[in-house]
């Protein structure tokens, strides 16, 4: 049975003044509290905070996310936990469904989850995306794990919504996390299966990809991850190799991705510019044409990129080079279909249609 319920948004800042006003601006009218914890700004953060609630919590700051998150969830007192961060906001047509959702709600739903977008197209729809868990029962007390990087552990009923939060990040915080990290391993902390890959994944990043390959294989070798996380780590493990000139091991772990499951788009858009680099024309529409077709993964970090217009304007190069103009052509209008002001489609489109 459907009933209204309300919602407590908690959230963790420092110096989120660019922020953090368009954000609270973009949810204020599906949540019934605002929890703010802060953990040391020095700009205007907090003076911006108090324009929406009167509920600004310090927590000192101690290298932990988890800790923060855990604390500013304690504070909430409603029905439900919204939880954003201050560079995410929320669109019109997203914040109508989560309040249709708030008031026509199933009280036996623990968790609903909401797509992360963190890149978008020229048009704007979404091209690199995460699901997340972001709307928890309190009463199940649900907690945060990991110092960086946290997850939240969620069971029970799940809702998976088509509801998106949007990433609009502004300031550049790259150091953060990978500080935290290093300063785990300076004080012998033990690294979980999720640490190893995330660590990878901060260190690949900043091009240190010898140290980037040894994470990587350490929490493959574990075998204790998540299949779509080990996915994401052997195409990561194949860039880092392709970075440090070594296309063997690359051709390796590509091809030994299959060991674990059916190929998925993103690893055929890989396979497809191996062939492509070696001008295997023939062997690199076979891959790209694969990554059109193979069923898209709907978890884990999901690259849309790689099943909608990066295979088409791979496809649109590919032909053009065996001399087929028209089957080119064909392809770059798909591709302009999904990201229509690409400068590569426009690009291709004028040149192409020159020529025809």
């Amino acid at each position: 049975m459907c009933q209204s319920i309300t919602i407590s948004l908690c959230m963790i800042v420092k110096n989120e003044e660019l922020t953090l006003d368009r954000c609270l601006t973009s949810i204020k009218d599906a949540v019934d509290e605002i929890i703010i914890v802060d953990t040391g700004s020095t700009d205007l953060t907090k003076n911006i905070a108090k324009k929406f609630t009167d509920k600004i919590f310090d927590f000192k700051w101690i290298d932990d996310f988890s800790a923060a998150r855990n604390f500013s969830f304690s504070k909430a007192t409603m029905d439900y936990i919204l939880w954003l961060d201050a560079d995410d906001y929320v669109e019109p047509g997203d914040l109508e469904k989560l309040i249709d959702l708030k008031n026509n709600f199933d009280a036996s739903i623990d968790s609903v989850t909401m797509k992360y977008v963190l890149t978008k197209t020229s048009n704007g729809s979404p091209s690199f995306v995460s699901i997340r868990n972001r709307l928890i029962k309190r009463a199940k007390n649900f907690k945060w794990i990991g110092a960086v990087h946290e997850y939240l552990e969620v069971y029970g009923k799940i809702y998976d919504s088509d509801i998106q939060i949007m990433h609009g990040k502004v300031k550049n915080t790259s150091n953060r996390n990978i500080e935290i990290y290093e300063k785990m391993i300076e004080s012998k902390k033990d690294f979980s299966p999720r640490d190893m890959f995330y660590y990878a994944n901060e260190l690949a990043e900043h091009k240190r990809y010898t140290e980037a390959i040894q994470y990587y294989n350490m929490f493959i070798d574990s075998k204790k991850g998540w299949m779509e996380d080990i996915l994401y780590s052997l195409g990561k493990l194949a860039d880092c190799y392709e970075a440090l000139g070594d296309l063997d091991k690359r051709d390796e772990v590509l091809f030994k991705s299959f060991e674990y499951d059916v190929p998925r788009p993103e690893l055929c858009c890989r396979l497809g510019y191996k062939f492509l680099q070696e001008n295997k024309i023939k062997q690199s529409i076979f891959w790209y044409e694969l990554a059109t077709k193979v069923e898209k993964p709907n978890q884990g970090f999901v690259n849309i990129a790689c099943s909608t217009w990066l295979p088409h304007i791979q496809l649109c190069i590919c032909y053009y080079r065996l001399g087929d103009i028209e089957k080119s052509y064909m392809h770059n209008e798909e591709a302009r279909k999904y990201d229509p002001n690409n400068p590569m489609v426009l690009q291709n489109k004028a040149f192409l249609e020159s020529i025809l």
